[in-house]
């Protein structure tokens, strides 16, 4: 199947999708806890006949059973050696299926993708190329087996979801469809928004994107609005039948097929243009959906056209007349001493610095450039990238004059970035274009080429020209490319201002395109440069001016952006003045413009304020500063930060109990407001852990060990292979002092109970993430009453909600790991 003949499907109809595959699996016979695909092998009629039911009831792309084909998930069950096999041999029962149910049209097979169920690096050990390649071994054997089409379902993590698409794009020229789930925020599990999605994954040429799983489809209305708003690609849903009930100790769906396909076409008439059913729907589900849709005219794509930028998390929107950005540019080493020897011994730990202070003092996207002598620049900026993403939710700019760099940094770089930049030189726009195309990059449009400096206004208007028309070439838009007025300084040539100026008028009001400055040149060899530079500032961005590249730590220069804003009539630039000088009073006029991290008195008041709510313990410098290593997940540092506390004569229970302990809790406040998500949450667990291993040791020397507070057995209930959210509860429960037995996953119920009676366990945790493994929830609380043991039973997953506890008996229910070390306190009064 072609991308365009993909495209005209589209077109032609509301394309309908299949239903469920493992409830219906169960439904014949598939017990809970074996391989899906191995079963399916074995009973192959099983399926055969589920996928002829669903071609009848209206298919058009059918999903081949290899979602759990890769190898990490095979090697869960011992058959990675079978890979090979059981992919090609699954598409072919599809093959068969869609053959024997001799369909009036043609039928699709889709091989189907999802996660692994590792962590990438840095919250996790598994590399992303590492993963690039784990998928890519399964979408070979999904190729020699003639799959028509790909695609990348059920997925949490934006990240894994870039890698698999790379994995496809790499391997072949197939479609590839992708739908990720959310949860009841509209948010995955790892943070991401539909706005974020949808930008990132149609950029990097994803044929669909969409949602599916998780929740009914009235749960997928406004995803799919906020989609729509901005895709320029079909959007996809493919909700469960309503959400799971216990009945009669079974896990049922219960939206009757009539509600599901009222519903289903709301997400339809929303924008969906591609539609099926995930959890608990059946052929009955699909054929009156089919009949409900049949004569929807499909969705008009018409996306908003805005500039967009994105995190992992976190989407940046650059509207023509919207708010003036700076493009921080403190983390390069030009010039810094420090920081290049900090590089060369391969730290990081100013780079995170001026990160978060630039952040602090107003930056929006954060310019990262790694060029100097006696390092691996390639292997610096690659760090760098994690490292910052890490500390940071502002957008990047990828800045390297060398073109191996630039491209290895997008490629593990979580989202949506700005590559700074492409210029005429020969090998640059030949060879950047096409990767800013492959990752979905925005670029800025330097107007240089072999020759140079452009030696006039026309010339420079020749060049931008251009490499507006390669770029649109290799299938970039306007919205794509960002340009640089390419300053001069004024000292040099008089007319610099008026010719920079000039261009931004004319990309602007003739060519509708976006514009930056690289600010600080234009004052180059002048005296008192930060006058020349903020009132150039302020008559740019009434030219037009979208971004400077600035120090924003520099308050004149900042505060007198704000004050362009306002005097222009953007929307909220009022508010956001009056917040911008109340917080960051113009000290540069008094000759104390700040040098860096650290030095700013506005920033000094914060923390001071920040310090007045924290309890008189963390009043002391070092002490704030473990505290804070806690809250900032800074694993690498924490060990030192600890030491220093230690040499202020205080015990290490203190530092545990006063410092470490407050710190986490604060974290899981952050959590609970859904400003920080999974990584963060891991990454501030992490480093509390790292700090709690060093101070075990001085704990037990000084007699101090601390007491336990309450035995707890956990584990990931039997046939269910999910642990991220198990893992994380294990880590927070240790942190906060509790003796943990993590007996893993997919774990028999007999074993459960026989470690909580061995240990005499105060509370068994369990956990679930599909609805087909819930019910062992119920048999062990049955067995733990039959074996009279006391302890508490503490449940939580993704499918898990407290009606459900409280169904089948359980003593609490918590919806993540901060929640579950509440919910056990309170359960045990401690």
């Amino acid at each position: 199947m072609t991308k365009e003949k993909f495209r005209e499907l589209i077109k032609q109809k509301i394309v309908l999708l299949d239903g469920a595959t493992g409830s219906n699996m169960q439904k014949a016979g598939m017990p809970v806890g074996v391989c899906p695909e191995e079963w399916i092998l074995k009973n192959p009629d099983a399926l055969i006949k589920l996928q002829k039911e669903y071609i009848q009831a209206g298919t058009d792309i059918l999903y081949a059973p290899t979602f759990t084909g890769n190898r990490i998930k095979l090697t869960e069950y011992g058959l990675e050696d079978r890979i090979s096999e059981i992919n090609q041999e699954l598409v072919k029962l599809s093959k068969k299926a869609a053959r024997e149910a001799k369909a009036d049209r043609e039928v699709y097979i889709a091989g189907d993708i999802t996660m692994t169920g590792q962590q990438l690096y840095p919250v996790g050990t598994l590399m992303f190329e590492e993963l690039v390649e784990v998928y890519k071994e399964q979408i070979a054997y999904l190729l020699l087996a003639g799959v028509d089409l790909f695609v990348i379902e059920t997925m949490m993590s934006l990240q894994e979801c870039r890698a698999a698409l790379l994995a496809v794009k790499e391997a072949c020229d197939l479609p590839v469809m992708i739908t990720l789930t959310f949860n009841e925020n509209n948010r995955t599990l790892y943070g991401t928004d539909p706005v974020t999605a949808i930008t990132v994954l149609q950029k990097m040429g994803a044929d669909a994107v969409g949602v599916n799983c998780s929740t009914g489809p009235e749960g997928m209305y406004e995803i799919v609005k906020e989609m729509k708003r901005y895709a320029s690609v079909p959007i996809i849903a493919k909700p469960n039948a309503g959400l799971p009930q216990l009945i009669n100790d079974e896990t049922v769906f219960t939206m009757e097929s009539e509600e599901f396909a009222r519903e289903t076409k709301r997400l339809a008439e929303a924008g969906a243009g591609i539609i099926g059913g995930c959890c608990g729907t059946t052929p009955r589900h699909l054929a009156v959906l089919h009949e409900a849709v049949r004569g929807l005219t499909p969705p008009v794509l018409n996306p908003e056209r805005v500039r967009i930028l994105t995190t992992e998390r976190r989407a940046l929107k650059i509207p023509d007349t919207g708010k003036f950005l700076i493009i921080g540019e403190r983390i390069n080493p030009t010039g810094k001493k420090a920081l290049q020897e900090e590089l060369r011994q391969g730290n990081f730990q100013m780079v995170t610095d001026f990160a978060r202070k630039q952040e602090e003092d107003g930056a929006d996207i954060l310019d990262v450039n790694m060029g100097m002598n006696g390092i691996d620049e390639k292997e610096t900026m690659v760090n760098a990238v994690y490292e910052v993403t890490g500390f940071s939710n502002l957008p990047l700019s990828i800045d390297s004059s060398h073109i191996n760099v630039m491209e290895d940094a997008l490629r593990i770089y979580p989202g949506r970035a700005l590559i700074n930049s492409i210029s005429l030189e020969k090998e640059k726009i030949e060879k950047l274009l096409p990767i800013a195309k492959k990752y979905g990059a925005m670029f800025i449009l330097l107007p240089l080429s072999d020759k140079g400096l452009p030696k006039d206004l026309e010339e420079k208007k020749e060049i931008i020209h251009t490499i507006l028309k390669a770029a649109e070439e290799n299938g970039l838009t306007r919205e794509d490319i960002v340009v640089d007025g390419l300053v001069n300084t004024v000292g040099a040539n008089k007319e610099a201002a008026l010719q920079t100026l000039e261009t931004i008028r004319y990309c602007k009001e003739e060519l509708g395109l976006a514009t930056v400055v690289g600010l600080s040149n234009i004052s180059f060899g002048l005296p008192e440069r930060q006058f020349v530079n903020s009132t150039f500032l302020a008559i740019a961005i009434k030219e037009g001016l979208t971004m400077a590249i600035a120090n924003p730590s520099q308050e004149l220069l900042m505060n007198t952006a704000f004050a362009a804003d306002l005097l222009a009539a953007k929307a909220e630039a009022d508010i956001r003045y009056i917040k911008r000088v109340t917080d960051h009073p113009a000290s540069v006029i008094s000759g104390t413009e700040h040098k860096g991290p650290g030095s700013s008195a506005a920033d000094g008041n914060k923390k001071k304020e920040e310090k007045e709510n924290l309890s008189e313990a963390l009043q002391k410098g070092i002490f704030y500063q473990v505290y804070e290593a806690v809250i900032k997940g800074n694993k690498r540092e924490v060990l030192n930060k600890v030491k220093e506390a230690l040499k202020e004569e205080v015990k290490p229970s203190f530092v545990l109990d006063e410092l470490l302990i407050p710190g986490i809790n604060e974290v899981g406040r952050l959590f609970d407001k859904q400003i920080y998500f999974l990584p963060q949450l891991i990454s501030s667990a992490e480093t509390m852990k790292t700090a709690v291993d060093y101070l075990e040791p001085l704990l037990k020397e000084g007699q101090e060990e601390k007491k336990k507070l309450a035995t707890v057995v956990i584990a990931t209930v039997s046939g269910d292979v999910h642990d991220i959210g198990k893992n994380l509860v294990v880590l927070m429960l240790k942190n906060y002092g509790f003796d943990v037995i993590d007996l893993g996953k997919d774990v028999p119920t007999e074993k459960v109970i026989e470690t909580a009676k061995e240990h005499n366990a105060d509370v068994i945790a369990l956990s679930a993430l599909m609805t087909t493994t819930m019910l062992e929830m119920k048999k062990v609380i049955a067995l733990k009453k039959e074996a009279g043991i006391k302890a508490k039973i503490v449940i939580g997953g993704a499918v898990i909600t407290q009606s459900y506890a409280d169904e089948i008996g359980a003593d609490g229910y918590a919806k993540d790991a901060g929640e579950t070390v509440a919910v056990i306190k309170k359960l045990l009064k401690i």
